[in-house]
């Protein structure tokens, strides 16, 4: 993924997809490292059956997202299934 800069705004309520084209939610919230600024997760809101099917890491904000997951942002976060789990 390319390190470009968006603010957050912009990423809250994109849909989140696998580069397979399954849908899995959208973004609700971004954690991040406060020290560094450095993004470290996405959480997941209204998360699809196919998202708990796959057994997406939950913690105590919602469903998580790791950063390593994710390939691209555009008009919708692009992951990698395999990076979910």
């Amino acid at each position: 993924m390319a390190d470009e800069k968006r603010p957050s705004r912009e990423l809250v309520g994109k849909q989140i997809v696998t580069k397979e084209g399954k849908n899995i939610g959208e973004v609700q919230d971004i954690t991040f490292e406060i020290r560094t600024g450095e993004l470290v997760s996405l959480v997941l809101r209204n998360p699809t059956k196919y998202a708990l099917q796959i057994g997406i890491e939950k913690s105590d904000d919602g469903f998580i997202v790791p950063y390593n997951s994710i390939l691209a942002i555009g008009d919708f976060v692009v992951v990698s299934e395999e990076d979910l789990l």
